[in-house]
């Protein structure tokens, strides 16, 4: 197993002649942990204690040895320690030994003591330390003993490697002998060494499991739109109200913040001309492994945020302009803000989405709180039938207003007093990576009960859409869609209510070009047949330009 020390201990070498210099300095004295746990040098007998384990990834730069000698990445200290014990080694030279005194005694390490030339020596041969990054030399520089036992160290394991290899005769039996002294010398620092490696390695370990690192990434989208509708005059109406040119725009920030792999908290903002409101503050998690997922929060909790649908091409900012060719309108019938859902994959082509909100959740009074006020709860069975072809199932129960659903202007009390049972399917086909298919149907039944309102009311909605991709350019994309928003198809409420005569119809078209990565126009266009459920209520004809800027 292999230790990085990662000291900055730098050893630098300069070809003069036939002696290689050697200069040192120090950054840092911090020791980093690498990729394993080091073992404590073996503790029975001096000569072989110092033999510590190799450094794989140390930081210095390596030198390749002046012989071409290709080392498989292996270390193994009995390899090296049975060399030494086996040879018939001669000590150092005794000009050596008897002029300088023995090392063990200094404090520091200097270029003139034979220590620092011995390593000097193994280095110049077997180019088991490099010098600065930039290959500079800076000239001779004192060590500390700690220093230069990482620098032996780096040596140990760089001969151990060539005798592991099988390439014993490239060690000389001087340079073992060499070495044998010097880790002598330096057992005790040897020893040391490995033992704040441990402690830092156990630290750094727990560290890396406990490590909390939070990052927000900040995303955000502007719209503007310009829109007209065609003024006309139907027979026996009058003219179509509220077609003057409108020019509008809204803006929405989003702040995802990632407090691990496995959970994130998402707040959004959005600001238009006349309000700005947060609509996104929700956690996300997964408890248990990563099949089950859970979001709960304060504001975005809903069918529309949970449910995952056939055609996810449908935002506001870069899908179909016309809210109904976005999602069947069921699903966003009484969305709240507040509440809990939940996302389980059953399996790699299945899962089931479940949901419920509330939208008065932060009023304690009156038709408020999580239970009192608007509610809605679904559930929504999701699946991959075929490659390309998916499919998904709903069911939601909503309590609350109805009116802007059903286009009927109720008074307020009756509004927020029908209890609606909704029911649903999507269908989504990719054919290509340039085309695919889609629609869907829903179904509604509400009813009502108090003193000067009652009865029930059905509606039922269909859709289907084609949409092109990367039509013309890549990042372009078409769409076309033809269906029938939520329409009364029985009625007995009291208050002459009746069921209408005619059924209304819509048609929209829309085109995205990209004018950069981000930056899109999107003209479009839309017709509405019977737009009253009338035949007196004619066709209403609209137009619209969108811009998108989105970061």
């Amino acid at each position: 197993m292999n230790i990085r020390y990662q000291s900055k201990f730098q050893l630098e070498y300069k070809l003069g002649n036939s002696l290689l210099c050697l200069g040192a300095t120090i950054v840092s004295s911090t020791l980093v942990v690498g990729i394993a746990q080091a073992k404590k040098p073996p503790a029975a007998n001096k000569t072989d204690s110092g033999l510590i384990r190799a450094i794989g990834n140390d930081p210095m730069t390596r030198r390749p040895l002046d012989q071409t000698i290709t080392v498989p990445a292996t270390s193994n200290e009995s390899v090296l320690l049975q060399r030494i014990n086996q040879e018939k080694i001669s000590p150092p030279s005794k000009k050596t030994s008897q002029n300088v005194t023995s090392v063990s005694h200094l404090s520091d390490i200097r270029p003139t003591d034979w220590a620092f030339t011995a390593l000097q020596s193994l280095v110049e041969r077997y180019g088991c330390i490099a010098g600065y990054p930039d290959r500079t030399y800076r000239g001779n520089r004192a060590l500390s003993r700690y220093e230069f036992a990482v620098g032996l160290n780096a040596c140990l394991d760089k001969i151990n490697e060539i005798i592991s290899a099988g390439l014993t005769d490239k060690v000389s039996k001087e340079d073992l002998a060499t070495l044998k002294k010097l880790q002598e010398e330096f057992a005790s620092e040897i020893a040391t060494l490995h033992g704040r490696v441990d402690a830092l390695e156990a630290k750094t370990t727990k560290m890396e499991a406990q490590q909390f690192s939070t990052t927000t990434k900040l995303s955000g989208q502007t719209v503007f739109i310009l829109n007209g509708s065609i003024p006309l005059t139907p027979s026996s109406s009058t003219p179509v109200p509220a077609t003057n040119l409108t020019f509008r725009g809204s803006t929405q920030i989003s702040l995802l913040t990632r407090f691990s792999d496995n959970s994130t908290l998402f707040t959004s903002f959005q600001a238009s001309f006349q309000s700005a409101a947060l609509t996104d503050l929700h956690y996300t998690f997964y408890p248990v492994g990563d099949r089950l997922k859970i979001m709960v929060g304060t504001n975005g909790v809903n069918a529309i945020s949970v449910f995952q649908g056939t055609n996810r091409i449908q935002t506001e900012g870069s899908g179909p302009i016309a809210l109904f060719s976005q999602r069947n309108p069921i699903i966003g019938l009484n969305a709240g803000d507040a509440g809990l859902g939940l996302i389980w994959r059953i399996s790699r082509d299945l899962s089931l989405h479940g949901v419920y909100s509330a939208g008065n959740a932060a009023s304690a009074s009156g038709d408020g709180g999580l239970f009192g006020g608007p509610t809605s709860i679904g559930v929504q069975l999701a699946a991959t039938l075929f490659d390309g072809v998916g499919a998904g199932l709903y069911y939601l129960n909503s309590y609350g207003p109805l009116d802007q659903f059903l286009g009927i202007p109720f008074s307020t009390n009756v509004a927020l007093n029908f209890n609606t049972n909704a029911f649903g399917g999507s269908l989504g086909w990719r054919a290509t990576d340039k085309l695919n298919f889609g629609g869907w149907v829903g179904f509604t039944t509400s009813t009502i009960q108090n003193a000067s309102f009652f009865g029930s009311v059905s509606t039922f909605n269909w859709i289907t859409y084609v949409n092109f991709l990367h039509l013309f350019k890549e990042g372009d994309q078409a769409g076309l869609s033809v269906g029938q928003p939520p329409n009364i198809s029985n009625s007995n409420l009291s208050g002459n209510i009746n069921l209408p005569n005619l059924l209304r119809y819509q048609v929209d078209f829309f085109y995205r070009y990209p004018i950069s990565k981000n930056i899109s126009i999107t003209p479009g266009v839309g017709f509405v047949f019977n737009s009253g459920n009338t035949a007196s209520s004619g066709t209403v004809t609209t137009g619209t330009l969108r811009t998108t800027f989105s970061f």
